[in-house]
């Protein structure tokens, strides 16, 4: 298997020029474990701290757009939409992030770091009531940071 980001020379970033611009599309969803009383606080706006969906949706938003700086070895991607959605459970946020992009490569990385900068940015809203009498985050947990949907595709 060759690889492609790796040679001789040393690292490099892959050249994408001679690729055609696609619709791309791609979905990353994961969770995040709280106290059932930590999900009422939220759902009732009465996290001390401010609007945590709000919050967690600028800031995963912010997140996609800087992909390329936080991650070597990515392309800057002009975009055209990015939507955070969240699902409620009994004791978990789940967050999905869907990125588009019309470009020569696809938008899997900026919909993995929008989910996993909306599910920090959540822990960070709620970290006061999500402690233990230690100081400790023994409920707290992000899992399931996974792609859910890719999507590459020729647009007329």
């Amino acid at each position: 298997m060759k690889l492609t980001h790796v040679d001789e020379k040393g690292v490099k970033m892959v050249e994408v020029g001679h690729k055609k611009d696609m619709y791309r599309r791609a979905i990353a969803k994961g969770r995040i474990k709280l106290k059932p009383e930590t999900i009422k606080l939220i759902r009732e706006g009465k996290i001390e701290k401010g609007n945590v969906l709000a919050a967690a949706q600028i800031a995963g938003i912010l997140a996609v757009k800087k992909t390329f700086d936080i991650i070597p070895l990515c392309h800057p991607i002009p975009l055209t939409g990015v939507d955070i959605t969240f699902d409620f459970g009994e004791d978990y946020i789940e967050v999905t992030c869907e990125v588009r992009a019309i470009y020569k490569t696809g938008v899997e990385m900026e919909a993995l770091t929008g989910v996993s900068v909306a599910l920090l940015t959540i822990w960070d809203m709620v970290k006061a009531v999500e402690k233990d009498e230690k100081g400790q985050y023994p409920y707290t947990k992000i899992e399931e940071i996974r792609v859910v949907e890719k999507i590459k595709e020729e647009r007329s």
